[in-house]
């Protein structure tokens, strides 16, 4: 269906659409983006992970509440010293190509996702990690370059592969795992789909087909599930809440941001960051875009859940003088600034890029939005090269500590980083090996409101994860955004 079609034609189209009935075990499931890779140790690519959370899986896991514990690993790992943990292995597990899940798998993995040859966009989150080793058949040593007290936290995030199959040409694009689906097509530009993996270690998924659908367009998302097209979308708008079958939602983890250029360019001016912070209504934009699923972000990429939140950084208030006032007085006046971001990739995107850009506009600013294909985006984001004044991302926090955002985007050599800040980078080394608490916190709490004061980023909004589904999936949303079919079923 048409994405410009009214949302009053996109229902009653879906409820004079006669559909076929549906298979009770297959779903179809639509996402935002389609994955640039299958691969799920080289890029932080949301679309990607939605597949390969069901392909491949981790040493541990998290429960839906955010609990850890084991999975490929037998037992939580134990810190052998100060600098190594040992991490003991499931017994009987294969990878989807037969390849034995082992030591010397598990010792590959994290090696291979460390290599900065291999150059990982996923390498803030294991910032700490220096190798592993096989010390026998089921166990392995994690070394890191100091004490890391979040290291099982780590673990939860970076899958296993398996070393035979990692190391093809096509891997990529035929992806092996362990976990409890496994891979049997991709239509590119329209859908995946796999199948559940009968020799699964784990327990059997009731569902046994699943499709992901690549539908960027929130109508047309929306078109498939009220046509019983597919069982759950993504990214849900909230002024639709309440004309899906079944909508759901959790608090969750993603936080937009616009990280700002402190080095080159008219951003490189702090009072003009300042100025791009003040000249945003938070308020007006949670309420007008997300109906109440959206809190204002408090001056920091962090939400009060996260370990090293900082309570007593006050946030930017809504004040479009002083922001006029701060660019005139940085004699930037009519300076022309790069906004790049995408659409259909997080919730609402589109909308807050242009909305920002009209706020930015106001306080006399010329910004240019550029709106990229996914693929293409995260090569603007993940560059430093091609890096504009402003670029629009949404950042999850799935370690559920400081130390991810920080070292992503605070830190000189994150990432996604724009600023060559080198005492509040020392400080972020120092926090991530700290194991007092409390001076490990002090220290993030010195870094991000070192970060507020600069203005090294626009800081928005925390926003609640929202789900559309069929009546006939059971289903409910998990804390770190994962879609887990193992965890679904129908009806």
């Amino acid at each position: 269906m048409h994405a410009r079609w009214s949302f009053r034609a996109l229902a009653l189209a879906a409820a004079l659409t006669a559909t076929g009935p549906v298979w009770a075990q297959e779903i179809a499931i639509a996402i935002g983006s389609e994955p640039t890779t299958l691969d799920p140790q080289l890029r932080d690519d949301g679309g990607e992970r939605a597949i390969t959370d069901n392909i491949f899986e981790t040493l541990l896991f998290r429960d839906a509440d955010g609990t850890l514990r084991p999975s490929l690993a037998a037992s939580m790992p134990v810190q052998v010293d100060e600098t190594t943990w040992e991490v003991d292995l499931r017994d009987g597990v294969s990878f989807h190509n037969g390849e034995p899940f082992n030591a010397d798998a598990a010792a590959f993995s994290v090696n291979r996702i460390i290599d900065p040859e291999f150059n990982s966009e996923q390498s803030s989150f294991f910032a700490s990690i220096t190798g592993a080793t096989a010390v026998d058949g089921d166990t392995i040593h994690i070394t890191t370059d100091g004490p890391d007290p979040i290291l099982p936290a780590r673990l939860y995030w970076m899958k296993m592969v398996p070393p035979g199959a990692a190391d093809s040409e096509d891997f990529a694009s035929n992806p092996v795992g362990t976990g409890p689906y496994q891979f049997v097509d991709w239509n590119r530009g329209s859908s995946i789909e796999l199948a559940a993996n009968p020799d699964y270690w784990g327990e059997a998924p009731s569902i046994q087909d699943v499709e992901f659908r690549f539908i960027s367009e929130f109508g047309t998302r929306l078109s498939s599930l009220l046509s019983g097209e597919t069982d759950l979308i993504t990214n849900l708008l909230p002024e639709f809440v309440g004309q899906v079958p079944r909508a759901v939602a959790v608090s969750g983890l993603e936080l937009p941001i616009v990280i700002l250029n402190a080095d080159d360019g008219p951003t490189a001016d702090a009072r003009v960051r300042q100025a791009l912070n003040m000249a945003i209504d938070h308020e007006a934009l949670a309420e007008s875009l997300f109906a109440g699923y959206a809190d204002v972000a408090q001056g920091q990429l962090m939400a009060p859940s996260f370990f090293g939140f900082n309570p007593d950084i006050p946030g930017y208030s809504y004040d479009p003088d002083r922001a006029r006032e701060l660019i005139s007085e940085a004699g930037a006046e009519g300076a022309e600034i790069e906004l790049v971001g995408t659409a259909g990739r997080w919730l609402k995107d589109r909308e807050m890029i242009e909305v920002i850009a009209s706020y930015w506009e106001d306080i006399g600013v010329q910004p240019n939005v550029r709106i990229f294909e996914f693929g293409e985006y995260l090569n603007r984001l993940f560059d430093r090269e091609t890096r504009a004044d402003a670029i629009f991302v949404v950042s999850s926090n799935e370690l559920l500590d400081a130390d991810r955002p920080l070292s992503a985007y605070y830190h000189l050599d994150g990432i996604g980083a724009s600023n060559t800040d080198e005492e509040m980078a020392n400080w972020i080394v120092e926090a991530r090996s700290e194991t007092d608490v409390d001076a490990r916190e002090a220290l993030y709490h010195q870094a991000l409101e070192r970060a507020y004061d600069e203005a090294y980023f626009a800081f928005l909004l925390n926003i609640n994860d929202i789900y559309g589904t069929s009546e006939r999936l059971q289903w409910e949303p998990r804390v770190d955004a994962k879609l887990l079919v193992s965890t679904m079923s129908v009806e």
